[in-house]
């Protein structure tokens, strides 16, 4: 099968979504089907080899300038490709922190839009590659603020295209108005153009269908699937002393940081100073390096500053490690997360998770049994739930067990390749 796999970078930032998206088409290759990870904006990033294209499409640069002037809209598409370099791309991530408010909302507004919006060039383009050089037998869309694009595609290839879902209900809803409301009323017409949608979870198919007005029978669960061939063995020799803590995932408020910072305050109150130790390590973009130094301070002024180590951005080798010497692992988002490939990864390291009982946190809990909740939004019911797992050794144990057996065996990358080929080819099979 020849699959069209339309990706979106970040701008430089080690994200679940990117790390997701090549993970699954590494695993597809593996398999003997030809993919092309198809980048756009800017190349995507990931801690795995990256099986992406070499080449950009919807590159960011020309996107903001056809966003902002006219004369971009109409310039030679030789032209643009001088402003689709990987090194400019790249150097993105500067920029992105400047953008207002304003600016995102109108452009993501008229991505939305498809041919009809300010970038119908670049859709042009995308097409014209997928029907002259590709040619595939499927297109699958990374998130839904690409449903613009479907019926251009679809029109011109004939086949279907299919959209995955990844939290871009949280996206649009932080938009300023009256592009919030401008770019719900874009997503729920154009999402009709879409044959299926694939969601991660139960909670977010249920959410998206009435989000986007869609059909329950057209959006289909694909539980999240990582590659498990790197991480820790089930029994890792973790000294019990210090009681480590790990934080991994973007450090920004919505990850919920500081709703853990305060919940190791309370347990080093409590316990001692020296019961615990908490590791923080993700991508951190500009604008929230002040919220970092408050979570910093936050823990200096209580007298614990020795107590969190900030290990920044970790590659592949660093996660491990970091994940395979921790006693449980605590990300209390604020939002309602629908994927957590960070628990995934713990529970692949024989490390349970403390989560928020919200969001996808309470199936996946469920079918692997590698953690326990907590009530959202609480750094007391945080800081019970961790001290729990610090009592409790046989049942710190016996969560990580189950983690570690269940990823392997329901969690793979390998099972989210076939159970992804199996839709794929039914659609295909109807058209």
């Amino acid at each position: 099968m020849r699959i069209a796999y339309i990706a979106a970078g970040a701008a430089g930032m080690l994200c679940g979504a990117c790390i997701h998206d090549n993970t699954l088409a590494a695993a597809m290759q593996r398999k003997g089907h030809d993919v092309a990870l198809m980048p756009t904006y800017t190349p995507i990033r990931t801690d795995e080899r990256d099986v992406s294209i070499d080449r950009v499409f919807y590159g960011g640069v020309n996107v903001y300038l056809q966003q902002k002037a006219a004369l971009f809209r109409h310039t030679p598409w030789a032209f643009d490709r001088l402003l689709d370099g990987r090194p400019l791309l790249n150097s993105l991530s500067r920029f992105s922190a400047s953008t207002s408010a304003a600016d995102l909302g109108g452009l993501t507004v008229s991505i939305l839009r498809g041919e009809h919006g300010r970038q119908g060039k670049e859709l042009a383009k995308l097409v014209r590659w997928l029907r002259d050089e590709y040619q595939p037998d499927i297109v699958q869309l990374t998130n839904s603020m690409f449903v613009g694009m479907v019926a251009p595609i679809k029109d011109t290839l004939g086949v279907p295209v299919l959209c995955a879902l990844q939290g871009e209900d949280i996206f649009l809803e932080d938009l300023e108005e009256p592009y919030r409301s401008d770019a719900h009323a874009q997503l729920r017409a154009r999402a009709r153009d879409v044959d299926g949608f694939i969601a991660p979870c139960r909670y977010y198919a249920d959410a998206m269908v009435e989000y986007m007005d869609v059909p329950s029978d057209r959006v289909h669960v694909v539980p999240l699937g990582i590659d498990v061939r790197g991480h820790g063995p089930e029994a890792v020799d973790r000294p019990a002393d210090p009681f480590v803590i790990a934080y991994l995932a973007r450090i920004c408020p919505e990850k919920g940081l500081h709703i853990l910072i305060d919940a190791v305050i309370e347990l080093l109150r409590e316990r001692g100073a020296d019961s615990a130790t908490l590791r923080v390590a993700g991508y951190l973009g500009k604008k929230d390096v002040p919220y970092l130094a408050d979570c910093v301070a936050r823990m200096a002024e209580a007298g614990f500053g020795a107590r969190m180590e900030h290990l920044g951005e970790v590659d592949r080798a660093g996660k491990v490690d970091m994940l395979a010497s921790a006693h449980v692992l605590s990300v209390p988002t604020v939002y309602k997360e629908p994927k957590g490939l960070f628990a995934l990864e713990a529970m692949a390291n024989g490390t349970p998770v403390v989560a928020p009982a919200h969001g996808g946190f309470p199936e996946m809990i469920e079918q692997t049994g590698g953690g326990i909740l907590v009530a959202p939004n609480s750094p007391e019911a945080v800081a019970d739930g961790i001290g729990l797992l610090m009592d409790d050794r046989d049942l710190r144990d016996s969560l990580g067990r189950a983690g570690h057996d269940a990823v392997r065996r329901d969690r793979t990358d390998e099972i989210m390749a076939d159970r992804t080929l199996a839709l794929y080819e039914d659609y295909v099979g109807e058209r």
